[in-house]
């Protein structure tokens, strides 16, 4: 009788690139405690008669049959909702599997361009398939080091180049005139504006990308829309480079389950608006609370989180934990020690959160 080598055993099936050998796991291990802060998700579920409606929907639909190959109906309702060519929309299972096709369109072989600190997909992608990855440092104040990425631009071979707005994991918010002038220098590249959390930066740069054919927008259902459950990210783009993306697209990789929820939530988006409003109200009743804490200091957001800095980012982890709480650490990124992330939950969990802080008083 014989038996499987445990995972940990550190046997590497031969064959495995070294690129892939050679990088960690996505850093992340799920916690179940009552308040979850830590992955930015909208704290409410999809609206319940919207969910009957999209259940009612699936059930009335044959389960034997392939949905659309390139989820060409979900496509054009998104076009529709987001005033664009249904030609230039590229619809995935999240939009960290659209990072990881552009990284296969622009990257491999050429260069992956971001800042430092950055969302961790962008670098984990380019690792995992063998792009010459460069990140320039943020600036203090966490904005574009305009100038040092352009510099950047002019020295490399062309590649994919990552503008996230509102940024991840700080929550900043740049100025357009900094964005645009990245995206004058980046002639030859890809440049990929990740829009994940815009809905709460006051920003929307659709203008930009119908102005510049090599650029394209990434935006998610999984934040403002509140169904990070279905998977569905997208972008937007200039027909020409959206069907170059397209090409690596698998075929039917949207569900019938996925597009028919998401037909139910293009229809009713007053409840997106809705939730926003809230989650910006409560984002800025948290900063305004948090101001005069002798200890701990919210940074400013763009975003559907913030910053947290403590003296002692583990010690105010380790507490929160404690009262029930998850939010991330971050305090092993640049610029960021001593930071945690902090997702923008519900009045109550919001609340709660406050309590557990003061008592770090």
């Amino acid at each position: 009788m014989t038996s499987t080598p445990s995972a940990d055993a550190g046997i590497t099936p031969a064959g495995v690139r070294a690129a892939v050998r050679d990088v960690p796991a996505y850093p992340f291990t799920p916690l179940d405690v009552p308040i979850k802060l830590d992955q930015n998700e909208n704290p409410y579920d999809f609206p319940a008669d919207l969910k009957a409606e999209a259940l009612a929907r699936m059930a009335a639909r044959p389960w034997n049959r392939y949905p659309d190959l390139h989820a060409d109906t979900l496509r054009e309702r998104i076009a529709a909702f987001e005033d664009w060519d249904a030609a230039g929309v590229v619809v995935t299972p999240g939009s960290n599997v659209l990072i990881k096709l552009l990284t296969e369109l622009g990257g491999i072989g050429q260069t992956v361009l971001t800042v430092n600190p950055t969302f961790s997909v962008y670098t984990l992608e380019a690792q995992l398939l063998g792009a010459e990855l460069v990140q320039v440092p943020l600036k203090a104040d966490f904005s574009l080091p305009v100038e040092a990425l352009k510099a950047e631009l002019a020295a490399r071979a062309p590649g994919v180049l990552y503008i996230t707005q509102p940024h991840a994991p700080t929550g900043h918010v740049d100025a357009e005139r900094d964005i645009r002038a990245l995206i004058d220098a980046a002639q030859g590249w890809i440049v990929v504006i990740d829009e994940a959390y815009y809905q709460y930066g006051g920003q929307d740069h659709r203008d930009l990308i119908r102005a510049h054919p090599h650029c394209l927008s990434l935006r998610t259902f999984s934040k403002a829309w509140g169904l990070a459950g279905l998977r569905l990210g997208y972008a937007l783009a200039h027909p020409e480079l959206a069907g170059q993306l397209q090409k690596l697209v698998p075929a039917f990789n949207v569900s019938l389950l996925a597009q028919t929820a998401l037909e139910v939530a293009l229809e009713n988006p007053a409840y997106v608006q809705e939730r926003v409003a809230e989650g910006l109200r409560e984002r800025g009743r948290v900063l305004e609370a948090l101001a005069t804490h002798p200890t701990l200091e919210a940074l400013p957001s763009g975003s559907n989180f913030f910053l947290l800095r403590s003296p002692d980012a583990g010690t105010t982890y380790a507490h929160l934990l404690s009262r029930g709480i998850v939010v991330r650490r971050q305090d092993r990124l640049h610029l960021l020690e001593g930071c945690l992330r902090v997702a923008v939950g519900t009045p109550a969990e919001n609340d709660a959160l406050l309590a557990a802080l003061a008592e770090l008083a």
